[in-house]
């Protein structure tokens, strides 16, 4: 959980001077660092709680069959 929140955070926040940018050509660099800015953001929010929901939700939909012993009899090797 550290490392990706990490590389996240370090992310979003090396576009904060796009989304504050001023002089010629700041709404250009504005609007494109507002949608990274919030992009990745909301990347990281959904990935962390909606894909562990989906793991279990897949889990239980289709649970995990063990295979009995003796289906398959171990053919010797010669």
């Amino acid at each position: 959980l550290r490392p990706i929140l990490m590389t996240a955070f370090a992310f979003i926040l090396g576009v904060v001077p796009l989304m504050i940018a001023t002089g010629p050509g700041a709404e250009m660099r504005q609007s494109l660092g507002t949608a990274v800015f919030s992009g990745m953001l909301g990347v990281t929010i959904v990935g962390l709680f909606l894909t562990p929901v989906f793991y279990v939700a897949l889990r239980r939909l289709f649970p995990y069959r063990a295979s009995v012993e003796g289906d398959h009899a171990d053919v010797p090797a010669e």
